[in-house]
C-alpha cells in the first residue's frame, strides 16, 4: 500500500529509508533544512561523501549513505531558485522530486522523508511549491504503486501543516486549488 502523509516533525529524527536534502548544486552545506541535515548526519563525513559527487543540476538528485541520520541514504534534491516563475521553475521543482522518488526507489527504499524543496530561501511560493511537491508525488506513487512507496512531508510549524494538508485533500478529492 501507498501513502503519503505530512507531519509536523523533524525530517532529520524520521525513521525512514531515505531522508530528501534541499540541497544546492554545489552540494555543500547550508543553512535551514540542509544545515540540519549535515549537523545531524555528521558534517565531515557528509561533507566528504558530497565532495566525492561534486556537483548535482537544478532538478536532479543524488544519493549518499545518512551516516549518523536514522535514515540508511541521503538523498540530495536540487530545487530551483524562484525567478518569478517564468525559467522553467515549476518543472525542475516537479523534477527534483521525481528525481527523488526514483533514486530512492532503485535503491530499494520504501519509505522517504521530504522537506518542502525550494520554499525556504531559494523563495518558492508556499502554496505553489505544496501544489507540485504534492502532485509530483502522488504522480509518481500511482505510476508505481507496485512499489509501495510510503512517502512523509516533515514540517516544522502549525501554518505549513495545514496548508500541506488542505492541498493534499484538494487533490485527492479532485478539487484544484
Amino acid at each position: 500500500m501507498t501513502d503519503l502523509h505530512i507531519r509536523k516533525a523533524d525530517l532529520t529524527e524520521l525513521k525512514v529509508d531515505a531522508v530528501v536534502n534541499a540541497a544546492n548544486t554545489q552540494l555543500e552545506e547550508g543553512g535551514g533544512v540542509c544545515g540540519a541535515i549535515f549537523a545531524r548526519a555528521g558534517r565531515n563525513k557528509l561533507g566528504h561523501a558530497c565532495k566525492k559527487i561534486g556537483y548535482c543540476k537544478t532538478g536532479n538528485a543524488v544519493i549518499t549513505d545518512g551516516f549518523d541520520l536514522y535514515a540508511d541514504y541521503i538523498i540530495h534534491a536540487v530545487g530551483p531558485v524562484w525567478k518569478g516563475g517564468n525559467k522553467d521553475e515549476e518543472y525542475l521543482l516537479a523534477s527534483a522530486y521525481r528525481n527523488a522518488l526514483e533514486t530512492a526507489m532503485i535503491n530499494g527504499c520504501h519509505s522517504i522523508g521530504f522537506p518542502l524543496i525550494s520554499a525556504g530561501i531559494y523563495g518558492y511560493p508556499k502554496q505553489q511549491a505544496w501544489d507540485i511537491a504534492l502532485r509530483a508525488c502522488l504522480a509518481f506513487m500511482e505510476d508505481f504503486e507496485e512499489a509501495g512507496l510510503s512517502i512523509t512531508f516533515a514540517v516544522i510549524d502549525d501554518e505549513m501543516l495545514a496548508l500541506g494538508n488542505q492541498i493534499l485533500e484538494s487533490l485527492k478529492s479532485g478539487n484544484s486549488i
